[in-house]
């Protein structure tokens, strides 16, 4: 055999290595992606089976199990799409790995759902319908059958389009549907859905400023101190103190009550206390990390590492509380139904039914929850440690105070307004200031050719498409999430009435 042909086979046999090595990489690639359904498939029929268990031999027990299935076909799609919402600024900050963002998230979902989740369920479950417009049994389960299996397509075709759409607004929505389709717009308690669509609207107000405020007062009080990092010491334990004392007081308010009744005044102490306690423990913490520390912003925003963790770990447990309610509310109605054969106002909340919620909420965040944490942590408006966690101190505030009203609210409306007022009050402060418009003048010019950088251009000369660059909100996510939350609820409603029609003509 000549040198030529040897040279030859071994070009050829070369190419056929190639070509099973770009197999295997294509088929490695398409497993990955497979993974994730698989194990969500996994987990609705472990929800089925473990239904299966608790209503064996009971009254219309497949009605049940099959509910079950879409509890945790939605509790999967909350999890995928809303809890990116409360560690996204944390991961787009770099404080937390996406790895550590998951579990902290997971766990205080969970524990946020099975230990405070039950008031708001009793909303979603009882407020939207008025259950004597809709008395038959049969009509009121597949009415809450449509409103699961709509709200839950509907999210999960957000999460697959990248959109960070309200899963409160889903349920709501596809309650509304098909309590309409069942019984006439005079089926919808329209009072209760005013006051919830006016949350909707006041939260994410509500949180933008609240993130706003924050932020401002960092940036008074710290940031624009001759000396940081003393004034870095004297503040960070106060804020500490404030998450501290709200999630103590929440926990006291929702928690407790399960052992013991307390007052408005008890709780009031109660987070006092542990914001005290708080605030004399971290802050001989506080100084010890910031001893050596230049004085210097990149300094100061390493002491809000460990409060942005703690705060996204407050917001994943309000998050559970609040939101445990869109999976497994409806399903509670169904359990309630079908095993007592009356459709009434307010039904008991059995354990297994918010364990399918808090296991599929955490689920879905681990198999999907990645893509939606990077979009809203690094592609609405960049943060920075001391940014993301007024994000999230903020979101974390008003989904308290929302899930004390027992308003079902949308933390996704909470979380992403807080961000856009974070960025939009960072645009705003920009361009009062005279040496930001300086140096955005002097980097524009840099970038002009033929030696033009020489002659200085004022900032509000600069081209509308360099005006809309320097803007430090993304205007187009702004406006697709905005157009996003317009047309959940219509959706999910017309979506669920016609989901109604069919399971009733055919059952």
């Amino acid at each position: 055999m000549t040198e030529i042909q040897t040279r030859g086979r071994k070009e050829t046999l070369d190419k056929d290595l190639d070509k099973f090595v770009r197999m295997e990489e294509a088929a490695s690639h398409v497993s990955r992606g497979l993974a994730g359904p698989g194990f969500g498939l996994l987990f609705i029929a472990a929800a089925a089976l473990f239904a299966a268990i608790y209503v064996a031999g009971g009254q219309n027990s497949a009605l049940i199990i099959i509910a079950a299935m879409l509890g945790g076909y939605m509790a999967l799609n909350i999890g995928a799409n809303d809890v990116a919402n409360n560690v996204g600024p944390a991961v787009g900050s770099k404080a937390l790995s996406m790895l550590g963002a998951l579990v902290i998230a997971a766990v205080f979902e969970s524990a946020g759902a099975l230990i405070a989740g039950g008031d708001v369920v009793g909303t979603i479950s009882k407020g939207i319908i008025d259950p004597a417009t809709v008395a038959d049994t049969n009509v009121f389960i597949w009415a809450m059958m449509a409103a699961l299996i709509s709200s839950a397509l509907w999210v999960n075709l957000a999460t697959v389009l990248g959109a960070p759409v309200s899963t409160t607004h889903s349920v709501v929505g596809g309650v509304m549907g098909a309590g309409i389709a069942a019984a006439g717009f005079s089926a919808v308690n329209w009072p209760t859905m005013g006051a919830i669509a006016a949350s909707w609207v006041i939260s994410p107000v509500l949180g933008g400023l609240i993130g706003a405020g924050f932020l401002a007062f960092i940036k008074i009080k710290i940031i624009y101190q001759d000396d940081k990092i003393a004034a870095a010491r004297r503040w960070v334990p106060v804020l500490l103190a404030v998450m501290a004392a709200a999630f103590s007081a929440y926990l006291a308010l929702k928690g407790l009550k399960k052992v013991i009744h307390l007052d408005g005044l008890e709780i009031l102490v109660i987070g006092v206390v542990a914001g005290l306690i708080t605030y004399f423990v971290s802050k001989p913490v506080i100084h010890r990390q910031s001893e050596g520390m230049e004085n210097r912003n990149q300094s100061v925003r390493k002491l809000f590492n460990v409060p942005l963790i703690c705060s996204a770990a407050l917001l994943s447990f309000a998050h559970g509380a609040n939101d445990v309610a869109n999976a497994v509310g409806p399903l509670a109605a169904v359990v309630h139904t079908a095993e007592a054969g009356e459709v009434i106002a307010k039904v008991s909340i059995p354990f297994w039914v918010m364990l399918i919620g808090a296991a599929g909420i955490s689920f879905g965040l681990l198999l999907f929850g990645p893509k939606l944490i990077r979009m809203v942590g690094e592609q609405i408006t960049k943060l920075n440690p001391m940014r993301a966690y007024c994000v999230a101190l903020s979101a974390a505030v008003t989904v308290i105070v929302a899930s004390w009203l027992g308003l079902p609210v949308s933390s996704t409306h909470i979380a992403v307004g807080a961000v856009f007022g974070v960025g939009f009050f960072r645009e705003w402060y920009t361009s009062k200031s005279q040496r930001r418009r300086d140096y955005m003048t002097r980097k524009y010019n840099r970038r002009r050719p033929n030696g033009a950088a020489a002659k200085a251009t004022p900032a509000a000369a600069a081209p509308p498409e360099e005006a809309r660059r320097r803007m430090l909100v993304r205007r187009a996510h702004f406006t697709t999430i905005i157009a996003a939350w317009i047309i959940t609820v219509p959706a999910a409603a017309v979506l669920s009435a016609v989901i109604f029609i069919v399971l009733d003509a055919a059952f």
